[in-house]
């Protein structure tokens, strides 16, 4: 099944990073296919302008935007050529330049929700504030803004291709899994652990058979969540049926820590992973200034990708 990953870049070393994880990540497989996009914000989007064509829209454009416009077009040249140096087909990278018609993140989004893109990826400059990849903090709106999407966020260099996914025995987790498994289906060396600590979730999630079953089916749910390691066992299952090698998926369960963003952040920082795949609670489940964990890792790591999925 073909994996279709929507890439939003800027022209900054921020987004030379996410090009140099795409490649990093999916250099040589066959059945990932990626578009480049920069979305060239105007000065004052105008009433209506989401209705025009692009080159009524072109034909309009001030020398600051025509100049913005011309530099993106190059930048995702050389973009593309990376990806097509790390083993990308012609037919696997595509690219394309917009006017911004209501806000960038909005136009982001509502450009992965079209063309049914299995992801949407952005950046992130430094830590500190979920700073963004476009001026105005995009990528903290699209985190606000978009729940029916998984977003990818990278932040910095990132080189490694282990992935920690927190686990916790919630269907939110369970659905993040999905998602990595159906991503990564077929593509050799990715390895992945699957973290538990006693400490930082010393209460585990009850079983939500009810909820896991909308996801994955009343007889997959019973066999695989109703017994003592369910919170490993369903995660492993869910990719031994994507076809993984089950030798590079492992299990870690340690006690320590009270926090639980901090305490998956130095396992990410101190053994070289490079993504962290994340479950994520509904809007209406979040709690505290920050929401919850997935937003502290946000805004207290660098040099790894984090993915976001409801």
């Amino acid at each position: 099944m073909e994996k279709k990953i929507l890439a939003a870049v800027d022209g900054s070393f921020c987004s030379l990073n996410e090009v140099h994880y795409l490649g990093q990540m999916f250099a040589g497989a066959k059945d990932v296919y990626l578009h480049l996009v920069c979305i060239v914000p105007t000065t004052q989007p105008s009433v209506g302008a989401e209705w025009l064509d692009e080159e009524a829209r072109q034909s309009t454009m001030s020398p600051s935007t025509k100049k913005q416009f011309l530099a993106a077009k190059d930048h995702l040249k050389h973009a593309a050529r990376h990806l097509l140096r790390h083993g990308f087909a012609k037919e696997q990278v595509t690219t394309s330049v917009e006017l911004s018609k209501v806000g960038v993140a909005a136009d982001l989004v509502n450009l992965a929700r079209s063309g049914c893109y299995d992801a949407l990826l952005v950046g992130r400059r430094g830590i500190g504030r979920l700073q963004a990849l476009f001026v105005g903090s995009v990528t903290k709106s699209i985190l606000e803004k978009c729940w029916d999407i998984p977003i990818w966020v990278v932040d910095g260099h990132v080189d490694s291709r282990k992935i920690l996914v927190p686990v916790d025995g919630s269907n939110h987790v369970l659905k993040a899994v999905d998602h990595l498994g159906h991503i990564f289906q077929d593509i050799p060396g990715v390895e992945i652990t699957l973290f538990h600590s006693t400490a930082l979730f010393s209460k585990r999630s009850a079983v939500q058979l009810e909820k896991c079953e909308l996801s994955f089916g009343a007889e997959w749910c019973q066999g695989n969540l109703l017994r003592d390691d369910y919170i490993f066992h369903a995660p492993e299952q869910l990719l031994r049926e994507n076809g993984f090698d089950m030798s590079n998926v492992h299990r870690l369960e340690v006690s320590r820590g009270l926090e639980p963003a901090r305490d998956i952040a130095l396992q990410a920082w101190h053994k070289d992973f490079g993504t962290i795949v994340m479950g994520r609670r509904d809007p209406d489940e979040r709690k505290g200034v920050l929401g919850g964990v997935s937003d502290r890792l946000l805004a207290n790591t660098s040099d790894i990708a984090i993915w976001l999925i409801n």
